[in-house]
Formats: C-alpha cells, sequence, structure tokens
C-alpha cells in the first residue's frame, strides 16, 4: 500500500487485492459470507533474509512505529480474529497488521 519507485508490479498486487476484497464482500454479503484480508507488514520469519541479521533487521525495525517487526502469531491471531464471530460484522476490510508502517510518511523518503 506504500508505492514505491521500481515496485510497480508490487503496487499493483497490494491495490488488486484491496479492490478484490471489497469487490467479494459486496458478491457474497447476501448470503451471510464476509470477506476480509490482513496486509501483514514486515514480519521475522525465515523467509526474509533480514529476520537473522541484527543488523539488517534494526534497518527494517527503525522505520516502523512501534520499533518491531511483528511475529507469525501475531499475523495468526488477527487472521483467527477475523474467521470468528467476533468479527461477525466487519466485512470488505483489509487490515494492516504493520506496526504503523503504512502510517510513517517519511518511510516512502527514503525512495523520493
Amino acid at each position: 500500500i506504500i508505492p514505491r519507485p521500481q515496485y510497480v508490479g508490487y503496487s499493483i498486487s497490494k491495490g488488486g487485492m484491496e479492490n478484490m476484497t471489497r469487490t467479494l464482500a459486496l458478491e457474497y454479503a447476501k448470503h451471510g459470507i464476509r470477506v476480509n484480508a490482513i496486509g501483514p507488514g514486515a514480519t521475522a520469519t525465515p523467509i526474509n533474509d533480514w529476520a537473522d541479521d541484527p543488523d539488517a533487521k534494526a534497518e527494517v525495525e527503525k522505520h516502523i512505529p512501534m520499533g518491531r517487526a511483528g511475529t507469525p502469531e501475531e499475523m495468526a491471531a488477527v487472521t483467527a480474529f477475523l474467521a470468528s464471530d467476533d468479527a461477525s460484522y466487519i466485512t470488505g476490510q483489509t487490515l494492516f497488521i504493520d506496526g504503523g508502517l503504512t502510517l510513517y510518511p517519511s518511510f516512502q523518503n527514503q525512495w523520493t
């Protein structure tokens, strides 16, 4: 959701996912089916090469307002909430689990 130069394909896919979520929510609401998405931010997992490098991890985390990467457990907890009856009146939403990263305007400045 944060546009980045040289990442047009990635940016398009993120926007497409949000619009697909909203469109499917409209299509399926009449059947009692909710459609939501999560937008995970930086998450410390083995797939992210920075997760095991303290210097690289610090570089990533300095751009996150909450000052740290998320955990897989945090991503799972939000996903479980959205699938639960506690979220029974939520549909068509993308919930960003990113420690405030998408709120941080100066993050964009590093690429411009």
